[in-house]
């Protein structure tokens, strides 16, 4: 199978997965040929594309980190815990969390059982709903490392806590800035970084979470520079889990489309985070992320730097910019399967993948 961007997607493809709408519902069963009516609800829905049955691109281990079901039952719980506690609904706030911190488990269970996996971010991106969506996805990234950092389970509730809250004090912020289309001006950008603070204290009077969580959700914007916010620890006092969810927040919120700007593909994300390390962000938990995260899935056609394109079918977890690709744009190869190996074929160490084909 190959993963299809919904612009490329065409009438009579078939599907290589189930396709799911907002609330975890089925939309279209594997199998299913797609038709023109559908293709638009996809574009009008603004989903990211569909996995397409093809013989010549083989499955791996790379996967969706949360199972879909999970995902969204996770994302209705966050929900119902941000909307209780801006209607004051302490009763539907406190059933939430206890919620929440139940569905944290199967998470932490889905993630633990295969250590060795790769992300495929293309699987973490839905319809709508971004700030619980992104809560959620943040959460699952941030796990995913601590796996990688060697978390044991007591360590991973904590930061996986910090994670599904992190933003939960921008219910305090004034929607006419939470919700602006355009860049915030200097007076509002200092209204917007008071909800680390806020979100800390307000779970903080409620004693119900570990003190970690709360620490987390108060230094996730801090640098690793001391340049951060509220507090602009330097690095030394700054928490494991306050670091590893300033990284997936940061990966997460730039390739997700926002009103202001279209979403930043996997691998450019991927060499912003990179270029900031040190700066904002812990080289050594960054280099743990990195190592998890495939910026170009398999089964994704790409461009590449000596003009041709291709399908990727493999991808190597300390080499994630250099996959496998199978070439199908070649002339003169005689009818011959031409494969890139990236990685591993020195002939070809002056060719790159250049971008996701459009």
């Amino acid at each position: 199978m190959r993963f299809v961007q919904s612009t490329n997607l065409k009438p009579g493809m078939v599907l290589a997965k189930n396709i799911y709408g907002i609330h975890g519902e089925l939309l279209l069963a594997m199998g299913s040929e797609l038709t023109e009516k559908f293709i638009e609800k996809l574009l009008d829905s603004e989903c990211d594309g569909a996995y397409i049955a093809d013989d010549s691109v083989e499955d791996s281990g790379v996967k969706g980190i949360i199972s879909t079901k999970l995902k969204e039952n996770t994302v209705r719980a966050v929900r119902s815990f941000f909307i209780g506690i801006e209607k004051n609904n302490t009763f539907e706030a406190r059933n939430s969390l206890s919620s929440m911190k139940n569905l944290l488990e199967d998470i932490i269970d889905e993630i633990s059982t295969d250590k060795n996996a790769m992300v495929n971010m293309v699987d973490l991106k839905v319809f709508d709903d971004y700030t619980y969506y992104h809560c959620v996805s943040v959460a699952g990234l941030a796990i995913m490392v601590g796996v990688s950092a060697g978390m044991n389970r007591k360590a991973l509730y904590k930061l996986g806590m910090g994670a599904l809250l992190h933003d939960v004090g921008k219910i305090f912020i004034p929607k006419e800035i939470l919700n602006k289309n355009g860049p915030l001006t200097k007076s509002e950008f200092e209204i917007m970084k008071k909800h680390s603070r806020l979100g800390s204290d307000y779970l903080k009077r409620q004693n119900a979470l570990p003190l970690e969580s709360v620490i987390a959700v108060l230094t996730h914007h801090e640098r690793y520079d001391s340049k951060g916010y509220p507090l602009g620890l330097p690095h030394n006092k700054q928490t494991i889990e306050g670091k590893i969810i300033a990284i997936c927040d940061n990966f997460d919120a730039m390739t997700s489309d926002r009103p202001y700007r279209p979403a930043f593909s996997p691998s450019e994300a991927i060499e912003h985070i990179m270029g900031n390390a040190g700066i904002m962000f812990d080289p050594s938990i960054l280099n743990l992320f990195i190592k998890k995260i495939v910026p170009y899935p398999i089964g994704t056609i790409v461009n590449l730097s000596n003009g041709k394109r291709g399908v990727v079918v493999e991808n190597y977890p300390n080499s994630f910019m250099r996959p496998k690709i199978r070439i199908v744009s070649s002339e003169n190869n005689g009818g011959k399967e031409e494969i890139y190996d990236l990685c591993n074929n020195p002939e070809l160490l002056n060719v790159t993948v250049i971008g996701l084909h459009k």
